[in-house]
């Protein structure tokens, strides 16, 4: 027998059984153990319930590695005005699981949140704009995540110039690490490929499986496993240059990183950084 047969139907068993597994209620009351509250802070602006996690694996190292308190920023709470309860319900459920704290950006989350929106509604934008300015600068985070200016969907393309904005809007001493994320469209120019357990992908994925609503349309936390090693795949030459042989990394997320400083982006580094599961992730910001 050809090997590769077994190999693939190996995936396509595991890929099916999958779809029997519970989807969160059951797997709840794991939460991680909260953060100290003076502890460095990681700002997470998700796009939509469910982005948190899905791009989440720098994220979880620096809660669980070295104890930084990691707030999801829920942008919106979806397009489907009927859904917004239920998915905030989810979410909710979802950060309690892995251990991330949730902060809203208004009743039912933003709206408006795309560039279309930005030019028919100025005066909502600019209001947008101004709370997301409020909530960098009450935080002061260490490090923002968002998706970078190319993710395709128009929430998240949006999402990234409403953080630009507000970066621009704060004080001109406020400094970050800006930690640009991709979901829908990959990036051109990551250069930080971040490696994740097998216990922190499988924690990232039962809690994705609280966005049952979500999921159960289209069920991507069956398939993160398949894009995390696709993400080895790409990042060893994206991040690495081209020709650059694989890391041993069976899982790996892909990131833009760069230091908000004096009211504009500058290089965190020259090249491309790769990030072992065993490394410490506080050599990114040294």
């Amino acid at each position: 027998m050809n090997p590769y047969e077994q190999f693939v139907g190996d995936f396509v068993r595991l890929f099916q059984r999958g779809h029997s597994y519970p989807l969160g209620g059951v797997l709840a009351g794991k939460a991680a153990a909260a953060a100290a509250t003076d502890a460095p802070r990681v700002l997470l602006f998700s796009p939509h319930p469910d982005d948190e996690v899905i791009i989440g694996g720098l994220a979880l190292r620096l809660q669980r590695q070295l104890g930084w308190r990691v707030v999801n920023v829920a942008v919106t709470q979806g397009s489907n005005a009927l859904r917004r309860e239920e998915r905030w319900q989810e979410l909710r459920a979802c950060c309690l699981q892995i251990g991330f704290d949730l902060l809203a950006t208004a009743p039912g989350g933003l709206a408006g949140i795309s560039l279309s929106a930005r030019s028919a509604s100025p005066d909502q934008w600019r209001a947008s704009v101004a709370k997301v300015t409020e909530i960098l600068q009450e935080h002061s985070p260490r490090v923002i995540l968002f998706p970078h200016d190319d993710d395709w969907n128009a929430t998240h393309i949006g999402t990234h110039h409403l953080v630009v904005e507000a970066l621009q809007a704060c004080a001109p001493g406020f400094t970050c690490v800006a930690v640009e994320t991709e979901f829908w469209g990959a990036m051109r120019t990551p250069n930080l490929m971040v490696e994740s357990s097998e216990h922190d992908v499988a924690d990232l994925i039962t809690a994705l499986s609280f966005h049952a609503g979500e999921v159960k349309r289209n069920p991507y936390h069956l398939r993160m496993p398949a894009w995390l090693m696709d993400n080895v795949r790409r990042g060893s030459e994206l991040v690495g240059g081209q020709g650059t042989a694989a890391p041993d990394f069976m899982f790996a997320t892909l990131y833009r990183v760069r230091r908000w400083h004096a009211g504009a982006f500058e290089p965190m580094w020259g090249g491309g950084r790769f990030l072992g599961r065993t490394e410490d992730p506080a050599t990114l910001f040294e």
